[in-house]
């Protein structure tokens, strides 16, 4: 056991040096200025080992999503007796943010983060299939929670239940609608921690009425 805990940390320790160097080079020069070879080069380590940690190079930059799906699959499946998975993911969100988590998604500096996707129709792409991506593992754990298949029916002679993919839906549109709105007033140049207060009320008020939008359907 201690042998394999010590090959997991040294495996974490690798993906890490390689996400940061990488993701220093993409800041430093634009993500399509860099390629996979060069990463490798400055991490250390072959290029196959970097694909080994990342099978795509935009992944080298927006490295954080496996621990974001890790989360949000704890905060579902660990919730308090009585707590629905959506008031979970409403504590896990405000939690995140309140205690500066970098996926919170605002924090002093990231306007060079944002400006690099913004800047790399690669990694907008990308990001837009990880949003899609992340929606079905929302979806797959509301269904886990109701006992519930959302790619089945509700018995074999109805629909599939489109209840957990509805509620999946809903709170993307409602996360990434706050974060928009938080990321362009930064850009334009309004205070990073009066844009974290206000973003929690709007956070916490958004992911509400979405359990109330869901309860009602």
């Amino acid at each position: 056991m201690e042998t394999l805990g010590l090959r997991e940390r040294k495996k974490r320790q690798t993906r890490s040096l390689i996400s940061d160097v990488a993701s220093g080079l993409f800041m430093q020069r634009g993500f399509d200025n860099v390629t996979v070879a060069e990463v490798a080069e400055a991490a250390g380590v072959s290029t196959k080992t970097v694909f080994n940690y990342f099978p795509r190079k935009e992944d080298l930059f927006l490295d954080r999503y496996p621990e974001a799906v890790e989360l949000v699959t704890q905060a579902v499946r660990e919730r308090a007796e009585g707590e629905s998975p959506l008031a979970a993911l409403r504590r896990l969100f405000l939690g995140m943010l309140r205690e500066g988590h970098p996926l919170g998604g605002i924090a002093p500096g990231y306007e060079v983060f944002w400006q690099v996707i913004l800047d790399s129709p690669a990694l907008r792409a990308r990001a837009r299939e990880l949003v899609e991506e992340f929606e079905g593992v929302l979806a797959g754990l509301f269904a886990e929670a109701a006992g519930s298949d959302p790619a089945g029916p509700v018995d074999p002679a109805g629909p599939a239940d489109p209840a957990p993919r509805l509620a999946a839906a809903l709170v993307v549109a409602a996360y990434r609608a706050v974060y928009v709105t938080s990321i362009d007033r930064i850009r334009a140049g309004d205070p990073v921690h009066d844009v974290i207060a206000d973003r929690m009320v709007l956070l916490d008020r958004a992911l509400l009425a979405v359990e109330r939008a869901v309860a009602a359907f």
